[in-house]
C-alpha cells in the first residue's frame, strides 16, 4: 500500500533502520520502571515489527502504510511504538503503542492487530510473548488495555491469538456497544 506524500515539502519519513528519539513517543505508564530499548536494540525489534505487520496486514488505513512506519513519520513525532524487555522475564517483549490522536478510531484495532501479528508470527523473533498496550492518552485506553490483557492471558494459556475478546466493560462497569469484535487481524 502506498504512503501519503508530504504536502509541506521536506522529509516526511526518517530513514529506514534509524533511531531518531525526537520522532518517537515518550514511553507511557506500561513501560514505567523498565529499561526502554534504544539505538540498535530498538531498531532490531522495530525491523521485526515491520516484518510481522507486513505479514499480517497491520496497516494504518488513514495513512495507507504498514503501522511500523508510523515511528518514522516526522509529522507524528509523539506516535508509534516503544519497546522494553520484561525485567522479570527477558523472553517477554513489552510494546506500547501511542496513536496519533487521543480519539484515534483505529486505536483498538491497531493495538489488537499488533498483538496478533507479534504473537502469531513467533518464528520471526526470539520472544515467547509480546505484551502490547496502548498509551493512556487514548480516550478508550482502559478498555483497550483490558481487552489486550484478556487476549494475552488466552494466548499464554492456549497459544491462540484469535480469541473472541468480547467488548469488555468501561470504568463504570458498562458494556461498550460502540464497536464489534470482528477484527480482520
Amino acid at each position: 500500500m502506498p504512503g501519503i506524500p508530504s504536502l509541506g515539502g521536506g522529509d516526511t519519513f526518517d530513514e529506514q533502520d534509524t533511531f531518531v528519539p525526537e520522532h518517537l513517543p515518550e514511553p507511557g505508564s506500561f513501560l514505567n520502571d523498565v529499561e526502554i530499548l534504544t539505538g540498535d536494540d530498538h531498531i532490531a525489534v522495530h525491523r521485526m515489527a515491520r516484518e510481522v505487520f507486513e505479514e499480517r496486514g497491520v496497516y494504518d488505513v488513514t495513512f495507507g502504510y504498514n503501522l511500523a512506519k508510523l515511528n518514522r513519520d516526522t509529522r507524528h513525532p509523539d506516535a508509534g511504538f516503544r519497546y522494553a524487555r520484561d525485567p522479570d522475564d527477558p523472553s517477554i517483549l513489552l510494546a506500547e503503542f501511542t496513536p496519533t490522536t487521543e480519539f484515534c478510531p483505529q486505536g483498538d484495532s491497531l493495538a489488537v492487530g499488533a498483538f496478533r501479528a507479534f504473537n502469531g508470527e513467533r518464528d520471526a523473533h526470539e520472544f515467547d510473548c509480546v505484551k502490547v498496550r496502548v498509551d493512556e492518552m487514548l480516550n478508550e485506553s482502559a478498555l483497550v488495555n483490558q481487552r489486550l490483557q484478556a487476549l494475552e492471558e488466552h494466548f499464554v494459556e492456549t497459544g491462540d491469538v484469535r480469541h473472541d475478546l468480547g467488548l469488555g466493560t468501561d470504568e463504570d462497569g458498562e458494556v461498550s456497544t460502540e464497536r464489534g469484535t470482528e477484527l480482520p487481524f
